[in-house]
């Protein structure tokens, strides 16, 4: 697994506890890695009211916005602690109440430069596609050593002359990000293998 498909698991593993984010602060993984506040309007039936209320509304909260992307601040891998719950307003008509809630959370935002891990999904004459947690990059053909060649077949692949090195899907691959696109919901990246210490980390096809 990559150290990025890693530390999501530990984020994930501890988005209620007390989280220890001194990792985030060190290598290029933690560039990409931010603690934050965001506050965010949460609306809920009258049959949750009850002693359990809070409980409810923070559980709904995970549920509405661990694993969204936000343009802006980037994808929110963990809620880590709620800040403040403020009073609910009643909607006319409907009986519902909306409740301003301000939490803490990790977002992950890749940048240009930043070096990543990730795993190929797909390969065409193109280039490749590759997915780094919840970030999908694309490695155009030009931005692919050139002793690598596009290979057709059941299983497109690129490979060095020697047959030595291959990437292929589900092959892993550590890559620089050159250039990223961001809308309101989603981060697309462009990304190189064509440089010192980038590559293939693994193939598939050579384990036993």
């Amino acid at each position: 697994m990559s150290l990025l498909y890693d530390s999501f698991v530990l984020l994930r593993i501890n988005h209620s506890l007390s989280l220890d984010l001194s990792f985030c602060g060190s290598g290029n993984l933690g560039k990409m890695f931010f603690h934050i506040v965001l506050e965010r309007n949460m609306q809920l039936h009258p049959r949750h009211f009850g002693r359990d209320l809070r409980e409810k509304l923070v559980s709904k909260l995970m549920k509405d916005v661990e694993g969204t992307c936000s343009g802006r601040h980037g994808f929110v891998v963990a809620i880590t602690g709620i800040e403040n719950v403020g009073k609910g307003l009643i909607r006319d008509g409907t009986g519902f109440v909306t409740f301003p809630v301000k939490y803490q959370c990790v977002v992950f935002r890749p940048f240009k430069g930043e070096i990543l891990e990730a795993v190929v999904t797909m390969v065409n004459k193109m280039g490749f596609f590759a997915e780094a947690g919840p970030v999908q990059i694309f490695v155009s053909n030009h931005l692919i050593p050139d002793d690598m060649e596009f290979q057709s077949g059941d299983m497109p692949n690129y490979t060095t002359s020697d047959g030595s090195v291959k990437i292929q899907k589900d092959s892993e691959v550590r890559l620089k990000i050159i250039g990223t696109r961001v809308d309101a919901t989603e981060i697309f990246c462009i990304g190189t293998i064509k440089d010192d210490f980038l590559g293939v980390i693994s193939d598939p096809g050579t384990t036993s």
